[in-house]
């Protein structure tokens, strides 16, 4: 007998400490190198994007609005040239480290300045396209039963869905921005309402699984009210394909913001956005390809990233991809 609970001691020290499912989540999620490295790269992104408000906007070393027409089409790096131009419009440190437009615009400060609005754009947009589809998702999923004159709940959201995915996104937010006058606030909510459908398919099934749960039936049995049921018990169940989307719905919404900015639909001057600094440097390719190439390149990284990390969060998440996580 002795022995025999020796033995079961020794097995027990052998076994791994447990692990909390945040913890399992994250130590999936590290093993994909592009992942972690996308996440840290779109963290010190996010830190830019604040100092950039702070340091373009409420204590200015960086000023993206000041007009010095005898230093444009300066190269990244370029020297500033005292001269007509005061000592008090001189960029920090009187290096243009990202060269000037056909304005002599510090194009560094203006890369700052469009960092801080692109990011608000795509994630108050993703907020919104979230909102909507958690909504109407879970209305699908939770009360598709129930009857509306002929049409039950769930034909008709579905039905919405399928309408609204037979539109061309683009074109659709291109028709809506003709209409309103052009701002921030009107380019965030039109891609917003435009996004949701995706998300509202995920929630739905979703919430299709797990209203035949033995933990919600339960719930309903007790008479505890249906919101409380849907945002207590069903809702955080079914958000881990939703933030997967969220996160790939970013890279969606900033690409969306940068093609409606370089037509001339969206951000107006003098506010600053990758789009629109891209949309300025075209005419000038040749004279000054910095011009195109920064905000370009920039675009491109970010939305790499952002794919990579919702990648990484998807098979780190989903239990059925953890074998093909290497």
């Amino acid at each position: 007998m002795e022995t025999q609970t020796l033995q079961t001691n020794e097995n027990h020290d052998e076994l791994p400490p447990p692990v909390g499912l945040f913890e399992e989540h994250w130590i999936l999620f590290k093993r994909k190198k592009s992942a972690l490295y996308s996440f840290v790269f779109l963290g010190a992104f996010f830190l830019l994007a604040l100092l950039g408000k702070v340091f373009t906007e409420w204590v200015v070393l960086f000023d993206p609005e000041a007009v010095r027409l005898s230093q444009k089409f300066k190269a990244p790096f370029s020297s500033f040239d005292p001269g007509i131009i005061p000592d008090e419009d001189a960029p920090l440190f009187g290096i243009y480290l990202l060269g000037t437009d056909e304005l002599g615009r510090d194009v560094f400060a203006r890369m700052l300045e469009g960092t801080f609005v692109s990011l608000t754009i795509g994630f108050v947009a993703v907020g919104i396209s979230v909102t909507v589809g958690i909504f109407m998702g879970g209305l699908a999923g939770f009360y598709g039963r129930v009857k509306i004159w002929f049409l039950t709940v769930d034909t008709l959201i579905t039905g919405i869905i399928n309408i609204m995915l037979c539109i061309p996104t683009f074109f659709l937010i291109l028709a809506v921005v003709a209409l309103l006058p052009p701002s921030i606030y009107n380019i965030m909510i039109v891609i917003g309402l435009t996004s949701w459908m995706s998300t509202a398919l995920f929630v739905r099934a979703e919430f299709l699984s797990i209203r035949e749960q033995d933990y919600v039936i339960a719930a309903r049995s007790q008479s505890i009210p249906e919101w409380r049921i849907i945002f207590i018990h069903m809702v955080p169940n079914a958000i881990a394909p939703v933030l997967v989307s969220a996160t790939l719905g970013v890279a969606t919404a900033i690409l969306t913001e940068s093609s409606l900015s370089y037509l001339g639909l969206g951000v107006q001057p003098p506010d600053a956005t990758w789009g629109n600094i891209l949309a300025d440097g075209k005419t000038f390719i040749f004279d000054a390809p910095w011009l195109t190439f920064i905000p370009g390149f920039t675009i491109l990284f970010v939305v790499l990233a952002f794919n990579l990390f919702g990648e990484g969060l998807r098979e780190a998440i989903n239990p059925k991809l953890r074998k093909h996580v290497n």
